[in-house]
């Protein structure tokens, strides 16, 4: 998604306390931080029918609901009882994001957490922890990424609530979100983030795209901006694939020292942002997206923005191939790529013959 971030496993970890290999005050204070936000669930239904709430928090509150029925009734997705429950937040940043990768290679540092595995990312609820262990990886060598999060799912093991940090968003990319989240409850291959995100990418865009015009019409304001902000995401993942096969191309030569491959990947990156500037923004359709201009440019920020975009055109061709049927193509992939060691191989052995790549 062009708009921000979304963090599946964060809080996963407090599920298995004992069987954790992060350290014990980590997962002690992920627990508190959960435990928090449960305390504060109180039902989406009741909040709406309460007559004292504003009219804005009231229609946003029944958009979730209705996308959340929407997921379950007409996509498949294992809804269970996530966002029925509301929970109010003190702060507009739920958590900091924290991940890291080699200089020279297209190679993120990953964390191990029970139940989702290794991850390449690591959520903390404090700043000053954050920045501690951002500064650890950075004296080794690593390059360091460190964003905010508005969400997250613990994989259905949690009654996930809707935060109010996410009644921010406008209600497309709500909609989106519920969508995305929900289909993390369906489908979580463990040491896959790529493909699990990029896949939750692609459902919670194409369904909010069905949701909204299915019930207010192909020629509304809130299906234009679906399917605008689905082709953006298009356009961004074959960007990104683009611009990332050059760095792998660079840090596979062998004539070349490690100094010399992170010198020469800043003409990587230059050349890249001036291709987005020039060619790419100007192909957006719901907006600009200046992000990748003013966000530092790295193998960690690379690697942490292409989880969202992993083999898109994918999911797009198997989607095709099913005459545009989503709840059968959604079906069709979960059941290919549960267990699967790779999983993206098995997505693409559901194309038909001379369609795989």
């Amino acid at each position: 998604m062009n708009r921000g971030f979304r963090l599946a496993p964060l809080l996963a970890a407090t599920v298995a306390l004992g069987a954790s290999a992060c350290s014990p005050a980590y997962v002690l204070r992920a627990g508190w931080e959960e435990a928090k936000i449960l305390h504060r669930r109180h039902p989406i239904a009741q909040i709406v029918a309460d007559p004292r709430t504003p009219p804005e928090r009231r229609g946003k509150l029944q958009l979730v609901l209705d996308a959340r029925a929407y997921a379950h009734d007409s996509l498949g997705l294992k809804v269970g009882k996530s966002y029925t429950l509301f929970s109010e937040v003190r702060s507009d940043t739920l958590a900091l994001v924290l991940s890291a990768a080699r200089k020279d290679r297209f190679q993120g540092y990953s964390w191990w957490f029970p139940i989702v595995g290794r991850v390449p990312y690591k959520g903390f609820f404090r700043e000053a922890d954050a920045r501690r262990e951002m500064r650890k990886l950075e004296a080794r060598g690593y390059d360091t990424y460190l964003r905010p999060t508005t969400a997250f799912s613990t994989l259905g093991w949690f009654t996930d609530p809707l935060l109010s940090t996410l009644l921010q968003y406008d209600s497309v990319e709500l909609g989106n979100t519920v969508i995305h989240e929900v289909t993390h409850n369906t489908i979580y291959v463990g040491g896959q983030a790529m493909f699990n995100e990029s896949l939750a990418n692609f459902v919670g865009g194409r369904g909010a795209i069905r949701f909204f015009c299915g019930r207010e019409g192909p020629q509304s304001t809130h299906c234009r901006r679906a399917q605008d902000e689905w082709a953006d995401d298009l356009v961004t993942g074959a960007f990104m694939s683009d611009m990332v096969g050059r760095l792998e191309a660079l840090y596979a030569r062998t004539d070349l020292t490690p100094a010399q491959k992170v010198e020469r990947r800043e003409d990587i990156f230059d050349q890249a942002k001036a291709d987005y500037r020039t060619r790419i923004q100007p192909q957006f359709r719901a907006g600009t997206y200046s992000g990748f201009l003013t966000a530092p440019l790295n193998n960690a920020t690379l690697i942490s923005r292409r989880l969202y975009y992993g083999r898109l055109d994918l999911f797009e061709r198997v989607l095709r191939s099913r005459g545009g049927d989503l709840p059968k193509t959604i079906a069709d992939i979960v059941a290919a790529a549960k267990g699967s060691k790779d999983p993206y191989a098995a997505v693409e052995a559901l194309l038909p013959p001379g369609q795989g790549l």
